[in-house]
């Protein structure tokens, strides 16, 4: 199984450390490096006229004798098992207890945008289930339909307006002897157009921002009386931390766990400081709780879990990290480093943080840290003011890093972004989507290039399904967090010689790569394994 961290793009100012717990599952948590640092830098006043020199050597020494990250790793404790009956808040006066129950009425939940979306999806179908409502993976018999949705860009936006479209009619359809159809959007895009959702088209009945999952069944109960209900509230401390998602697929292969909410960062194109609040992080120990619910998940055949973490920000990159990438073989060798530009003007536009420069020297020590890591990164184009050198620059840095995978998009601005209110978008729509096109081309050159370095190679790959082109294939993969396809055929368990077995959902096998293109890999599968046994033997 495959198990996903998500957060938003955030300053690796916290660190990745897997842990064996009881059994032989593997585990993690992050640790925020700012937690030291906020209790050793807080400036007082000194009563003894110290020099600032003076001053430093003292903190020197305090931190070099004082408590190591190590030393909050091990002080992490693990929740105790928590009775099963979830705590039933007092209805508002306005609503009885029966009113907030679902009444087994069916939900249909869509999901759109990032892993972050995703994990909401999963913690707001929680919270539903609890109430008494009822999942359905079809539309037509759907009493409630929620939409997961993403502002990021206008696009993105565009997409859901034009769904909400589709869903007008069948609303308009329902028949009488059925309860009234109640849709809701979720989300972004909830929390940033507000009333022009609930004003547009008449449709929407119910409006739950990033922070109000919570709040859900008392949002349907007001909807069921025939008003629209909103809440957009954003929250300084909401985490959803006592919260278990709830996997949307119960065959799915892998899954994914937040450990943060919000930003800080405030870079200049961004929306998501606006629409999912400011930074705040899990508590470790709900993190290892979750984490362990999921382990007793994991495939019959390995008791491993094969960990990646997503969406880190290329500033302050911990070496820890590194070096748990490099020992543990069930961390993938796999690294989303955004860059966003080429150019350091523009980056420094975008007030990301880093010039060009650095974000390279990164990519070298990274490189040289873990042989063989796999890339992938955002991109933005035509970000305001953006020249043609400016342009060239960001395809010489994709030439330069050669990434396995990329995310690459015309700008679209945002309002209430310090872009939106401080600079220009003056790049023209034409001349955005040529520069996309032109970097996409270069992507894919070098993309298919080092994903050819695989070929002859074999490798070790998470078994998700079959093919989407074949049901004669089989799909997964591999340590890089690449799409692997093989042909799906009988062979070895490696566990039990002379057993003749197909792969499942959730298996690892062996994989011989023989080609390779700028997103996919290609191979004959060998055996099925386990992770334990295949670190054990070199893959060549």
């Amino acid at each position: 199984m495959r198990f996903r961290t998500a957060g938003a793009m955030h300053p690796l100012q916290r660190v990745f450390r897997a842990q064996r717990l009881s059994a032989p599952l593997t585990s993690m948590c992050w640790v925020l490096l700012r937690t030291f640092r906020a209790h050793n830098s807080t400036s007082c006043p000194d009563p003894e006229g110290k020099s600032s020199e003076g001053v430093q050597k003292d903190f020197s020494s305090r931190l070099a004798t004082g408590p190591s990250f190590q030393h909050f790793l091990r002080s992490a404790s693990v929740p105790q098992e928590k009775p099963s009956s979830p705590e039933v808040e007092d209805p508002p006066p306005y609503l009885s207890g029966d009113e907030l129950l679902g009444r087994q009425r069916k939900v249909y939940l869509e999901t759109y945008g990032c892993q972050m979306n995703v994990n909401d999806t999963e913690i707001a179908w929680s919270i539903l289930q609890k109430s008494g409502y009822l999942r359905t993976s079809n539309l037509q018999e759907a009493d409630v339909i929620l939409l997961v949705t993403c502002s990021i860009r206008e696009k993105a936006e565009q997409t859901i307006w034009n769904r909400l479209h589709q869903l007008k009619v069948l609303k308009a359809k329902r028949p009488r002897s059925r309860v009234p159809l109640r849709i809701g959007i979720l989300g972004c895009m909830a929390e940033r157009l507000k009333g022009e959702i609930l004003n547009r088209e008449k449709m929407v009945d119910l409006l739950a921002g990033p922070d109000a999952y919570r709040d859900l069944p008392r949002l349907l109960a007001v909807v069921e009386s025939g008003q629209q209900a909103a809440n957009v509230l954003l929250s300084l401390d909401e985490t959803y931390a006592d919260i278990m998602p709830v996997q949307t697929s119960p065959s799915a292969t892998s899954a994914f766990v937040s450990i943060m909410r919000g930003c800080d960062n405030m870079c200049s194109y961004c929306i998501v400081p606006f629409t999912r609040g400011r930074e705040r992080s899990r508590p470790v120990a709900s993190i290892l709780d979750e984490v362990r619910k999921l382990s007793e998940q994991v495939s019959r055949i390995d008791p491993e879990m094969r960990i990646r973490f997503t969406s880190p920000h290329p500033k302050d990159f911990p070496d820890e990290v590194l070096q748990l990438i490099r020992e543990r073989h069930n961390i993938c060798k796999q690294i989303h480093l955004p860059a966003q530009s080429g150019s350091s003007r523009v980056l420094e536009a975008m007030r990301r943080g880093y010039s060009r420069e650095a974000y390279v020297a990164l990519v070298h020590h990274i490189r040289e840290a873990i042989p063989g890591v796999g890339l992938s990164s955002d991109f933005i184009t035509g970000f305001c003011g953006e020249t043609e050198d400016d342009h060239l620059q960001t395809v010489s840095l994709l030439r330069e890093v050669q990434y396995n995978t990329g995310f690459l998009f015309a700008y679209s601005m945002r309002q209430k972004t310090r872009a939106y209110h401080r600079l220009k978008d003056d790049v023209p729509e034409e001349v955005k989507l040529r520069r996309l096109e032109e970097l996409i081309t270069v992507f894919r050159e070098e993309a298919s290039k080092v994903n050819a370095t695989s070929v002859g190679c074999t490798q070790l790959v998470l078994v998700e399904g079959f093919s989407k082109r074949s049901n004669t294939d089989l799909c997964g993969r591999n340590d890089a967090n690449l799409k692997v396809i093989f042909p799906d055929a009988e062979v070895e368990d490696i566990t039990d010689p002379g057993l003749k077995v197909r792969a499942q959902p959730g298996d690892y096998v062996l994989v011989k790569i023989t080609s390779a293109s700028s997103q996919t890999l290609k191979g004959h599968i060998l055996c099925r394994t386990t992770m334990k046994d295949s670190s054990m033997n070199c893959l060549t």
